[in-house]
């Protein structure tokens, strides 16, 4: 008889934003006259941007030529677009990024989950608490997290490190070894942001360890402190011990379009081996990489024009984090997030648990938000709210909690 993945049976309920678009279809459907604003699941609403659009068109039209047809890419990523990447988002910087260290792909929350397939199942796996469920889902998928244990919310085998309001939000170096150690920041779902001395601290545990920061950076278009960093490559050191996940998704309004980008460096070692390799190898065999009409649509964002056009768009969701951040700070309520990030964290009144507040403020409020809970058992008694939506619903939200307080 076949015998199947026994770790996908351990797996608690559903994953948080099905559960989180079930309870509003769900409620909806009970009360067909309620008109929801959705400030939970963190989707784009803006349209892509001319500059993209314009590059696609152009790219559909060659596919229908002999001559500029494109079938099967570089399962890496055009060149185009890797050395696109390379020299904006690094050099630019003042880090040197090799477009052969830039692995183009479907989706940043594709490849922080598929990173596991180059590591062995026994490593110790450490993560921020409350985290993004990917992390923690793909590992217990692969056998690295044990059993969850209900009582506690947690996996008995992953090293959480509480991000709580007493430390900024910030996690602490485990007193435990750990082996691979996510990362997000600008943070989802907290919104906080680590300086360039706190990420140096990590970089010297992981390289003195032996350890690999998994490093998710795909809000890094909205940090808007210039002390703060836009990339874990920026720290020195970090090439040793570090993969950086980026993605177009929030960035260009990508979340329909799908691309993404790993940077593995060459001089990432462990157990002998290249981690570069070893990825352009389980891509290469798992992976026939981005289209190419998404493709020239990405890169068509590192033209003045795309880029200009963008960071409006950035400016717009900005505007809404500030409106959110604001306006419910005005009203008694603890908001933390919304500045250099996409996400507002928000305590619930009155020790409130998550799923609680969630069914009050969709009930009351007819506003959809994403209880804490759901990342972690530090997240309990806070909502995360996202700033993608539309500006006047925003605005609207925002008048309607305020109202149901």
């Amino acid at each position: 008889m076949v015998k199947i993945n026994e770790n996908y049976g351990k797996l608690p309920g559903s994953y948080l934003f099905s559960e989180v678009a079930r309870r509003i279809s769900a409620y909806t459907a009970a009360h067909p006259e309620a008109k929801i604003i959705k400030l939970s699941i963190g989707d784009v609403t803006r349209p892509l941007v001319p500059a993209v659009t314009e590059a696609m068109h152009k790219a559909v039209d060659e596919m229908g030529t002999y001559e500029g047809f494109h079938g099967y890419g570089p399962e890496q990523g055009y060149p185009f677009l890797r050395e696109a990447i390379a020299q904006f988002d690094y050099k630019a910087r003042g880090v040197d990024i090799k477009p052969e260290e830039i692995f183009v792909s479907d989706g940043a929350k594709s490849d922080c989950g598929n990173i596991g397939d180059i590591f062995g199942v026994d490593n110790k796996v450490a993560v921020c608490d409350p985290v993004y469920p990917v992390y923690v889902d793909t590992n217990a998928m692969a056998g690295r997290a044990g059993d969850y244990v209900e009582a506690q919310g947690r996996w008995s085998n992953l090293i959480y490190m509480p991000c709580l309001e007493e430390n900024g939000f910030m996690p602490q170096i485990p007193k435990e070894r750990a082996d691979l150690i996510y990362l997000c920041f600008p943070n989802n779902p907290t919104g906080s942001m680590a300086t360039r001395e706190q990420l140096k601290q990590w970089v010297d545990y992981a390289n003195e360890n032996g350890s690999v920061i998994l490093y998710d950076s795909a809000y890094e278009a909205f940090i808007t402190d210039p002390d703060i960093p836009h990339t874990i490559f920026e720290i020195e050191g970090a090439r040793t011990c570090a993969i950086e996940f980026r993605s177009f998704s929030k960035t260009a309004g990508f979340t329909g379009n799908r691309c993404a980008y790993t940077v593995v460096p060459m001089e990432l070692e462990r157990d002998g081996a290249k981690l570069n390799t070893m990825w352009n190898r389980r891509q290469t065999t798992k992976f026939n990489g981005v289209p190419y009409v998404v493709q020239r649509g990405a890169a068509a964002i590192y033209t003045p024009e795309g880029h200009a056009q963008v960071m409006e768009s950035i400016a717009y969701y900005q505007k809404n984090a500030q409106v959110i951040r604001e306006g419910l700070t005005a009203a008694g309520l603890e908001c933390f997030g919304g500045v250099n990030a996409p996400y507002i964290w928000l305590k619930t009144p009155g020790g409130m648990g998550s799923w609680d507040f969630f069914d009050l403020v969709l009930d009351k409020a007819n506003v959809a938000i994403t209880p804490g809970a759901g990342f972690g058992p530090s997240g309990e008694g806070y909502v995360r709210l996202t700033a993608f939506g539309d500006a006047e619903a925003t605005r609207q939200a925002v008048e309607r909690v305020k109202s149901m307080l």
